[in-house]
């Protein structure tokens, strides 16, 4: 489509003017990517993992214990890496210190994560909603920074505004799993009846999943039938 010619062909000028170093460790770049071929492979992969929350397993092509047993609200989950370095310091950089040209970057590891899949792709991505506050505050939502490139090389539509974040909620960073579940309970609602049969949530980071349960809960008793989760990274055991 145009956007996408648009693009492609700012990206050629960008690397014809500024040729591409590596945002780790000031070498070349690999290809179109700020990253070389040394420190891609220093990159924390999280496989095998849990194809249903995205703990990181011994065993390939299984579902976890706890998935098992209670098994979350979304029924499938992308997240190419563990929250380690140097993803832990990138992602902040993104999250708090405006560095959004990482989001182009992080969103092509997860685009080539998500295209070895065999399931047919979502209607749309719904980045996780920012409280219009804390929107005012940051001046930008990470999770939409990483859904539109996403949304753009796998042609997928994007529902920026299916869903808002009613209230503001406490930081999670210094809460519990049982806190942030309880943090996070009627935080999420639909804006529109019309709502997808498929949809992808896009987040940065999943840690406990509180956010992204609540979230999906919020989708699944709107009337979407499939909900998955795309994130970049997997916190926590």
């Amino acid at each position: 489509n145009r956007d996408g010619k648009v693009y492609n062909w700012l990206k050629i000028v960008r690397t014809a003017i500024y040729p591409l170093r590596c945002i780790l460790c000031g070498s070349p770049g690999h290809g179109e990517l700020d990253l070389c071929t040394t420190c891609i492979g220093m990159l924390p992969w999280n496989s095998p993992a849990c194809s249903r929350c995205g703990s990181l397993l011994e065993v390939a092509g299984v579902v976890c214990g706890p998935c098992q047993r209670k098994p979350p609200p979304f029924q499938l989950t992308h997240i190419p890496f563990r929250y380690e370095a140097p993803l832990d310091t990138l992602i902040p950089q993104l999250k708090f210190r405006q560095k959004l040209y990482l989001a182009p970057l992080l969103a092509h590891f997860m685009t080539e994560s998500i295209g070895q899949r065999d399931e047919p792709l979502p209607e749309v991505l719904l980045p996780v909603p920012l409280h219009a506050d804390r929107l005012r505050e940051r001046g930008y939502n990470q999770a939409l920074e990483i859904a539109r490139p996403l949304a753009r090389q796998l042609q997928i539509s994007l529902a920026q505004d299916l869903c808002i974040r009613e209230r503001e909620t406490q930081a999670q960073t210094s809460l519990s799993g049982k806190e942030r579940r309880r943090n996070l309970r009627g935080a999420f609602a639909v804006k529109t009846g019309n709502v997808p049969r498929h949809v992808a949530i896009v987040d940065d980071v999943v840690t406990t999943g509180a956010t992204v349960e609540e979230l999906a809960r919020t989708l699944r008793r709107a009337g979407v039938e499939l909900v998955e989760v795309w994130a970049c990274a997997r916190a926590g055991k």
